[in-house]
């Protein structure tokens, strides 16, 4: 799994700057964006997104989640045998 390290750190005017460059960092680590100083947004890349929403949502917290969601089992042709009892 990879490791980040926030290595890039750039102000809001900067990111507006040069949005390419932040862009190509953030294939590589996270950028956190500030504003005056503190920081307010975080930059990464699609897949790294992926990976952090797909390790948060595991079968047993979408079930247990107070949303309404409608799953499709897919339904199994099972038939069942009689059995012979001596």
């Amino acid at each position: 799994m990879k490791k980040w390290r926030l290595q890039m750190q750039i102000s809001s005017r900067e990111f507006n700057h040069d949005i390419g460059k932040a862009k190509k960092s953030s294939l590589e680590n996270p950028v956190i964006i500030t504003e005056r100083g503190k920081p307010s947004h975080v930059l990464l890349s699609y897949r790294d997104y992926e990976k952090l929403i797909m390790k948060q949502s595991s079968m047993a917290d979408l079930l247990s989640s107070d949303d309404n969601i409608e799953i499709e089992f897919k339904k199994l042709n099972v038939q069942a045998k009689a059995v012979e009892l001596d």
